[in-house]
């Protein structure tokens, strides 16, 4: 059977519409999966200082002020840590999600890769995704920073 070209030509807007409509229908699926996880993210909110809860294992003290996931869909977690002179919240570790320090009042040594650096009050530290990482309260006083966890795991 042979085809004229006209008749080709007759028969190509048939041809060209499921690559005409997929990418309009795998739009259609990403905007539901952006949607939902626009409705299971978290709400926008106030913490208070005063109604955050405090847990206080091995001298130090912390307060969970958020957990969740994100409209974008990245974990999220922030957290105050209050640690006595010399103290510290653990040993060094890693993981996959990201961390930022901030430091709030006294003097802490954060230690990156085996890099230590003295951070005081007003000062930020950040460690990368599966970077080892640690810190200590190495003044005379309490150190309080805040903990900002971005990634998988951080939730």
């Amino acid at each position: 059977m042979s085809v004229t070209r006209r008749e080709l030509f007759s028969m190509l807007p048939v041809a060209l519409v499921p690559a005409i409509l997929l990418p309009e229908e795998s739009a259609g699926r990403e905007m539901s999966e952006e949607s939902a996880a626009q409705e299971n993210a978290m709400p926008s909110a106030v913490y208070p200082f005063e109604k955050l809860p405090v847990r206080a294992p091995n001298g130090a003290q912390f307060r969970d002020v958020l957990k969740g996931k994100l409209a974008t869909g990245e974990s999220l977690e922030v957290h105050e840590t209050t640690l006595p002179p010399g103290g510290t919240p653990h040993p060094p570790h890693h993981h996959v999600h990201s961390e930022m320090w901030l430091i709030r009042e006294g003097t802490v040594e954060l230690t990156i890769n085996g890099k230590s650096h003295q951070l005081g009050p007003g000062s930020a530290g950040f460690a990368h995704s599966n970077d080892e990482h640690g810190i200590k309260n190495v003044g005379t006083t309490p150190a309080t920073y805040f903990v900002v966890a971005v990634g998988p795991g951080a939730s």
